[in-house]
């Protein structure tokens, strides 16, 4: 996947998810965070990763699998995308 270092969206998903990681760390190092707000912490970098998988997916077939060679199917395309979403 050398056409990544490129993609902005992608390296926007990945600086947000170090960002949030760091949150937890610290929160576990301070006593005054409570369980909950933790655990929303990790819900929401599970969210992220989510994300980021479905955008690496979608760049994947977009550039190696369907390439240049061939018209696509944006509805179609889109459609799979959801359903992987749903399912991944």
């Amino acid at each position: 996947m050398g056409h990544l270092h490129t993609d902005k969206k992608i390296l926007n998903r990945v600086k947000r998810l170090q960002g949030q990681i760091g949150a937890v760390e610290q929160a576990l190092h301070n006593p005054d965070h409570g369980c909950i707000e933790v655990l929303q912490q990790v819900a929401a970098i599970k969210g992220a990763v989510n994300g980021l998988m479905n955008e690496l997916i979608e760049s994947h077939l977009r550039h190696h699998v369907i390439g240049d060679q061939c018209a696509i199917d944006e509805h179609e395309l889109e459609e799979f995308m959801k359903l992987l979403k749903r399912y991944a």
